[in-house]
């Protein structure tokens, strides 16, 4: 147990004083690593991040703490137990408690981006029916991939990931209607899966055809726009009464206080 810990040591010194790269360690076995990587890890990074973000080296440094928790909290069990016993029950149990450590360490920060995204849900349902009058107006003068193309500068941040993964499926040749299907999941909203199928028919068949499914989809969004402002009115209306209520209980207690200390005043007198 004494030659894992100094070579534990041994291993962080070398890759303090840059005798050994660490960058190109992982940069080496990055292929066996990514095996752990999430499906929804780079959406979720750029949607909390920004496009700007580099959701590679977030994830090596995942990597990277997981693999230091490993060797730090199975030094440490180690140290604590019987030198003399060098391969018995205890042994393997302190390597369960440094795994288990090691894969706490490393979902960490995928559960907060998970928690993150899951709180920002009711931010994309109001968002998403603005950002689809925006490309209503587009699919006007485009077809509808070119106009979600066009559109993706100006939309909401956290919508700019998905709109990407969308044009690169529909402009790789999938012509069917599960890059948008894909889209509706990643933003599982009020009629989200509704509004992309309504988009992915405004793609197809005649002008005059298209104009049709412009209408219905119009008219669509203005539903939802409206449904938006309810819900963003309600909302300050909740606000409103919640102030109010915090108003009339501090000052309700404000004026018992009162009450008590001149009934206390009067009774000393």
């Amino acid at each position: 147990m004494e030659v894992l810990i100094v070579g534990a040591i041994l291993i962080f010194i070398l890759i303090y004083n840059n005798t050994i790269d660490k960058n190109k360690f992982i940069a080496d076995n990055a292929r066996y690593l990514e095996i752990f990587r999430e499906e929804d890890y780079t959406f979720l990074v750029y949607a909390k991040y920004g496009d700007d973000a580099d959701a590679d080296q977030l994830y090596m440094k995942r990597v990277l703490y997981a693999i230091i928790s490993f060797f730090i909290v199975l030094a440490f069990a180690i140290s604590g137990g019987d030198s003399a016993n060098l391969i018995d029950s205890q042994f393997f149990l302190n390597l369960v408690l440094a795994a288990v450590v090691a894969v706490v360490i490393f979902k960490s920060s995928y559960s907060s981006l998970k928690k993150f995204y899951k709180a920002h849900l009711h931010d994309i349902d109001v968002m998403l029916p603005y950002y689809l009058k925006s490309l209503e107006i587009l699919i006007q003068h485009y077809t509808v991939p070119v106009a979600i193309g066009k559109s993706i500068d100006d939309a909401p941040e956290i919508f700019k990931p998905g709109l990407r993964k969308l044009i690169e499926r529909i402009n790789s040749g999938d012509s069917s209607v599960d890059p948008y299907m894909e889209f509706a999941n990643t933003y599982p909203v009020r009629d989200s899966m509704r509004m992309m199928r309504l988009l992915y028919r405004l793609g197809l068949g005649s002008q005059e055809r298209k104009q049709e499914r412009l209408m219905m989809f119009s008219r669509t969004v203005s539903n939802l726009q409206n449904k938006a402002r309810e819900t963003k009115y309600q909302e300050r209306l909740h606000h409103m009464e919640s102030q109010t209520m915090v108003m009339l209980v501090v000052t309700g207690i404000g004026v018992m206080l009162i009450i008590l200390i001149s009934m206390m005043m009067m009774f000393n007198m």
